[in-house]
């Protein structure tokens, strides 16, 4: 079946950084000229929605705001579907997606994401206290690590969840990829909710990007080789992948047919 869709990761496939991945500005152009919908699926959670954006667009991405899905988005739906009042363990410019939603004491969940200047003592005991009092937890994604620059992985949110998850003996909700519903919400607004077999998932990580919902949805899953993959990845996927390439732009010339 022809490839009619395209859910993209973006950091370490992309992009690295403030590096573009070879042709990847160019592919992109390519895929949307061959008549694929493309849609940006994201964990990441260091920045507001707003300021990745102008970032991709700085990089030189063509893209629009509303073509974004980002874990941390889909924490603030959470957040506010539930009434939560969260501690929010998630760097200063994250903290704007939040403005206008509560975040006072008593807290009734703890809120974390990627924020290397929250995982202190300090800052994780507040968040014990808060869970022992019978906040609950909240994931946005539990990624062992990511890609800070072309040749360095830096330590993920996931172990810093795994922590508060043994102390308190709570068990993380999660939201981002790959649950299922985070990929159902961009299918949806591509008009392929009915037909993810027709739709190619890319990324870098082969379990956060190509595992879980992607492959009980049945999407097409093409692993890259750049950001945070290290060899021999591919190996580690319960069902084999569809396809492992060099660079993005490479995965594109295949579903265009170059």
């Amino acid at each position: 079946m022809a490839i009619k869709g395209a859910l993209l990761d973006l950091s370490g496939t992309l992009h690295i950084d403030n590096a573009v991945t070879p042709r990847a500005v160019e592919a992109l152009r390519e895929l949307r000229a061959a008549g694929v919908k493309v849609r940006f699926v994201t964990n990441s959670t260091k920045t507001s929605d707003e300021t990745l954006y102008a970032k991709l667009a700085k990089l030189g991405f063509e893209l629009e705001r509303s073509e974004i899905f980002t874990s941390l988005s889909a924490a603030k739906r959470l957040v506010q579907e539930k009434g939560y009042r969260p501690l929010l363990l998630l760097e200063d410019d994250a903290l704007e997606q939040f403005a206008g939603i509560e975040q006072s004491e008593p807290y009734n969940a703890v809120v974390v994401g990627l924020a290397p200047s929250k995982f202190d003592y300090a800052h994780m005991d507040c968040a014990f206290t808060a869970l022992l009092s019978g906040a609950d937890l909240v994931g946005i994604h539990r990624a062992k690590y990511y890609a800070s620059s072309e040749s360095v992985l830096s330590m993920g949110p996931g172990g810093f969840i795994a922590a508060l998850e043994y102390a308190s003996g709570k068990q993380a909700t999660l939201v981002g990829k790959p649950k299922k519903e985070f990929y159902q919400l961009a299918l949806a607004d591509i008009g392929l909710q009915d037909s993810p077999e027709s739709v190619a998932m890319i990324g870098d990580d082969v379990l956060a990007d190509l595992g879980g919902g992607a492959q009980e949805l049945g999407l097409k899953r093409f692993l890259v080789r750049t950001g945070k993959y290290r060899a021999g990845d591919e190996d580690k996927a319960e069902v084999p992948l569809d396809g492992t390439f060099d660079t993005f732009a490479q995965c594109a010339a295949m579903i265009i047919g170059r």
